[in-house]
């Protein structure tokens, strides 16, 4: 089992969706620097006392045709952290798909890339922790409402159709994951988000936006959206049929509530929903705990960051912020059970949302470009090793049954993976298992 009773984590950043119509592919993992520095980004990981990483090999060059692989980088970088005992937390999908697929629009898309994720579970069967589909509500939103990534439309009809085939391929891969690791588990990685109405007239666009920021993880979890939602989702081309797959097939009980949070989270509504930033209001701890009321599941702090400013301790002091909430989340009983720095390095033109092909570094990381720790990787590394037995929600009975890489092949993992498949598969247990029905 691992050491450590919390599952502190950083992640490489690894987003590629397209822009420019198409014409070109941003991919971060190429701008960062990894490819060629990857030997050494995994041995800052163990340089800072993690054992967790959010990671996944770029979607985009590995997943070459239906059916069709190329393993070449995903074999060198896996069996690497496999040799390391680092525990990815696979990141299979982040905010762009090959070119042979088009994009979020393909109705082909959930059924390919469950195949996709099956195929890899196979190859990389000691691998435990996934999340198929990164920030499965900001995918959709950027490239199908806002027009900024991918398809780049910008209708409710669109984003409805990016939003469910988006989220139908991660319940798709869950089960072609878990056909091949029963114990498998999946960390929703989404960002929580509130809107705050400006005036009385804007009270009920930001309501509407509020029950619509959980639309992604109600139908990942099938649980049954507000009477607005569903209208809402009808009105923009859902199906009854494709709405009650979510509701008969979801893998709520395999699930960790991964919460993304960062200053850009909160938005200040006008009258007409149109909106605007509202920086820091309620922070990690209300919202989050407000997600936690609506799914009562385990939590992690899958993302946040902010940029190393001109005094050199805002990031530091933004990493002490965040734990602080982590801890009070906790000590109100929810089981928190993890938290992310996010990411290892430096990002590049996440200042225009990857919108333009800039260059721009943006000094985010726990290290730089160059590979040197930034101050807030020195009290990353710090809090980690102060903080590592912390228990979630302070209980002994509440650990995540993670199995180390390297005990992957154990007799008693081969027993708990055998345990978890025959539990899967009784019928007799799923009434009770089921997610409860919520009165609307």
């Amino acid at each position: 089992m691992a050491a450590s009773q919390f599952l502190f984590a950083t992640g490489i950043e690894n987003s590629n969706p397209t822009i420019q119509n198409g014409r070109l592919r941003v991919d971060e993992l190429e701008k960062c620097g990894h490819y060629k520095l990857w030997q050494k980004d995994f041995d800052l990981v163990q340089e800072l006392g993690i054992e967790f990483l959010r990671y996944g090999p770029p979607l985009h060059t590995t997943w070459t045709g239906p059916g069709k692989y190329d393993w070449s980088f995903a074999d060198e970088t896996f069996q690497d952290l496999h040799r390391r005992n680092i525990v990815p937390i696979v990141d299979l999908c982040h905010f762009g798909v090959p070119d042979w697929l088009g994009n979020f629009q393909n109705p082909d898309f959930p059924r390919l890339f469950a195949e996709y994720a099956g195929a890899f579970a196979r190859r990389f069967p000691w691998v435990q922790l996934y999340t198929p589909v990164n920030e499965m509500y900001v995918c959709a939103e950027f490239s199908a409402l806002y027009g900024w990534w991918n398809e780049q439309l910008a209708s409710d009809q669109a984003f409805v159709t990016a939003l469910k085939y988006i989220v139908k391929a991660n319940v798709l891969a869950m089960h072609a994951i878990l056909e091949v690791r029963p114990d498998a588990l999946f960390i929703q990685s989404e960002s929580s988000e509130y809107f705050h109405a400006a005036n009385p007239a804007a009270i009920k666009p930001a309501e509407l936006l509020n029950a619509k920021r959980f639309l992604s993880l109600d139908l990942n979890y099938g649980r049954r959206v507000d009477s607005d939602m569903y209208e809402y989702l009808m009105d923009s081309g859902m199906t009854r049929e494709e709405y009650h797959f979510f509701l008969d097939n979801n893998l709520k009980h395999r699930c960790i509530m991964g919460n993304d949070y960062y200053q850009t989270n909160e938005h200040r509504v006008r009258a007409d929903g149109s909106t605007t930033a509202s920086g820091e209001i309620f922070g990690y701890h209300t919202i989050t705990t407000q997600y936690y009321e609506r799914y009562r599941l385990p939590v992690m702090h899958t993302e946040t960051n902010l940029w190393q400013g001109p005094l050199g301790d805002e990031a530091v002091n933004w990493l002490w912020k965040e734990w602080a909430n982590v801890l009070r989340v906790r000590n109100d009983g929810v089981p928190i059970v993890g938290f992310t720095w996010y990411s290892l390095t430096d990002q590049v033109d996440w200042d225009t949302a990857l919108r333009e092909n800039n260059g721009t570094i943006n000094p985010l990381g726990l290290y730089d470009l160059n590979r040197n720790i930034r101050p807030v990787g020195e009290a990353y590394k710090k809090l980690v090793s102060q903080w590592r037995q912390v228990l979630p929600a302070q209980s002994m009975c509440l650990q995540v049954p993670v199995i180390m890489p390297q005990e992957c092949g154990e007799p008693w993992a081969q027993k708990k993976q055998a345990a978890a498949r025959k539990a899967e598969r009784d019928p007799s247990a799923a009434p009770a298992n089921a997610p409860l029905e919520s009165a609307h």
